[in-house]
């Protein structure tokens, strides 16, 4: 499904108002400005202060999509959606502990309508907490009580400090009881780990 807006464009030197639509494959704009990309060949898309700025061989283009303009990133740079990668099914029980992403919420809001936010509910398929400090680990633990016995925890936290850290992360999880089994990219600013039960355990 493409995500379409009437929005300002900002084309080589020149503003054009625009009907933008975006769809896996390609960018396309309508309007005073007539326009064509395809999403492959994007070698940057970063939204900052409402405008989306993506840039490809040929040239480049800023959309002043508002608030819309975070999503519109993350559906170029992840095509197949976040939600894919993080294994989210339609109608799973899913619970977000401590994770501040409007963009993400409605991304979860439009797969599933059992969602919980700040506290995991019993029996949770999935949940996404969101970690910032070695003193957040042993939410870990707490957590794993409230997922079913072959769900998922996926903990996020932000990139580039080198006071917590992925292998903080990686290192807890037996401690919780969890082992870690894949790691992605979650936005810009936050990087992800699954962790689930072992297989003996469950």
């Amino acid at each position: 499904m493409g995500l379409e807006k009437e929005c300002e464009a900002r084309y080589e030197g020149k503003t054009w108002p625009v009907t933008a639509h975006l769809e896996p494959t390609e960018l396309r704009l309508r309007g005073a400005l007539k326009l064509k990309i395809g999403v492959a060949t994007l070698k940057s898309a970063v939204a900052k202060a409402g405008v989306l700025a993506v840039r490809w061989p040929g040239g480049a283009l800023d959309l002043r999509l508002g608030r819309d303009a975070e999503a519109w990133a993350l559906k170029i740079r992840y095509p197949k959606g976040r939600l894919d990668k993080l294994g989210i099914q339609p109608g799973m029980r899913v619970a977000v502990v401590g994770l501040d992403d409007p963009a993400f919420l409605k991304e979860l809001a439009e797969r599933t309508d059992d969602v919980s936010i700040g506290k995991a509910k019993k029996d949770s398929a999935a949940v996404i907490v969101s970690l910032t400090r070695t003193a957040d680990l042993p939410r870990l633990a707490a957590l794993k009580k409230q997922i079913v016995r072959n769900g998922m925890i996926w903990a996020v936290w932000p990139k580039g400090r080198k006071e917590f850290r992925e292998d903080d992360v990686r290192a807890y999880g037996p401690t919780a009881g969890l082992v870690d089994v894949k790691v992605m990219s979650f936005s810009d600013t936050l990087s992800g780990l699954k962790l689930v039960i072992p297989l003996k355990d469950r």
